[in-house]
């Protein structure tokens, strides 16, 4: 959930998740088995949007099913998990979540409106509390997916989004930029543990804990020589936290990015009083050089859409969503 905003006004946006959350692997259809359902699911796939990996089969999860207005039988794997309260996914997901996954040759927002009535039909038998949330992740350009999203009162709180190996546009800064280290850390906490204050209102909501929260990964961070500062007289003004990640055939990554060694662009923040002097663009340019010129296939990153700021900086710096995370909080909002 990497973030920032207009160009003029520098990143504001945290991420502080995994690198590749778990997408645990989209289904199958049923009326389709081995090859054939292969061949339909990837070219489905394929033709909502190029950079889309081929889906793989679930490993578990309960199946549900539904029937359409017209006869059409769809389904769907629906997985149920909880965090705790010093677990990380806090950060940007609900306690309690219902987790659809619909099987890729879902088509027809008549077939997707069907699924979402199947679950909130599941959900109404087992009482959520108020930290829940439904959750469908899906390919950010299938249109008509959107529509049922849209009608069942789901919102697009987070997207994956890509950009390809192209080497940024210079921008010049009144701040210096180096690599962050792990004396860093006192500083570094801060501004991230900050800017949960903005995001709290136009994404997730803030957790007391935070801090907390943040800590161990941002920690581990800082001694792998992929987090760059911006400094102004002194003062650490903006951070950009970045990783590697291999996506490979039969690994997680796999699941949500096409293969290559891929730049993750985790956390970029900016101090309120820095804003608007093109501190976010030096930084973005330093970190997406280095990037790039240790061998990126491109870079990736996750923010909110309902951000009016990173949804603008992002797609500025050449990035667009690849998938979205769809959702209802609490659960039982899922209409």
């Amino acid at each position: 959930m990497a973030g920032g905003p207009h160009a003029h006004l520098g990143p504001v946006e945290p991420a502080a998740r995994q690198a590749v959350p778990r997408h645990r692997d989209l289904p199958h259809a049923p009326r389709l088995t081995g090859y054939a359902a292969a061949v339909s699911s990837a070219g489905r796939f394929a033709a909502l949007d190029p950079l889309l990996p081929p889906p793989v089969p679930l490993a578990s999860g309960d199946r549900l099913r539904a029937v359409t207005a017209s006869g059409t039988q769809v389904s769907a794997m629906l997985q149920r998990y909880r965090h705790g309260p010093g677990d990380a996914p806090l950060l940007w997901s609900a306690a309690e979540v219902w987790q659809l996954f619909p099987d890729p040759e879902t088509a027809g927002t008549e077939g997707f409106d069907a699924l979402l009535g199947a679950l909130r039909s599941q959900v109404d038998t087992e009482a959520p509390g108020a930290d829940s949330a439904c959750v469908v992740n899906w390919p950010s350009r299938d249109a008509e997916a959107i529509r049922a999203f849209l009608d069942h009162g789901l919102v697009p709180l987070s997207a994956l989004a890509v950009r390809p190996a192209v080497a940024p546009e210079d921008a010049a800064a009144d701040a210096s930029i180096r690599l962050a280290g792990p004396d860093d850390y006192p500083a570094a906490l801060a501004l991230c543990t900050a800017t949960f204050d903005y995001t709290g209102l136009v994404a997730h909501r803030k957790r007391e804990q935070t801090a907390e929260l943040l800590g161990p990964a941002l920690r581990r961070a800082l001694g792998e020589k992929a987090t760059w500062l911006a400094e102004v007289d002194g003062e650490v003004a903006a951070l950009a936290q970045c990783d590697w990640v291999q996506s490979a055939p039969g690994n997680e990554a796999a699941e949500l990015l096409p293969t290559g060694r891929w730049g993750y662009v985790n956390n970029v923040v900016t101090a309120p009083a820095s804003r608007g002097r093109g501190i976010g663009r030096a930084l973005m340019a330093r970190a997406h050089r280095e990037l790039l010129n240790q061998g990126a296939t491109g870079t990736y990153l996750y923010y909110n859409p309902t951000n009016p700021l990173s949804s603008v900086f992002w797609h500025r710096q050449g990035y667009r969503p690849l998938w979205t995370s769809w959702e209802a909080h609490p659960a039982w909002a899922l209409r």
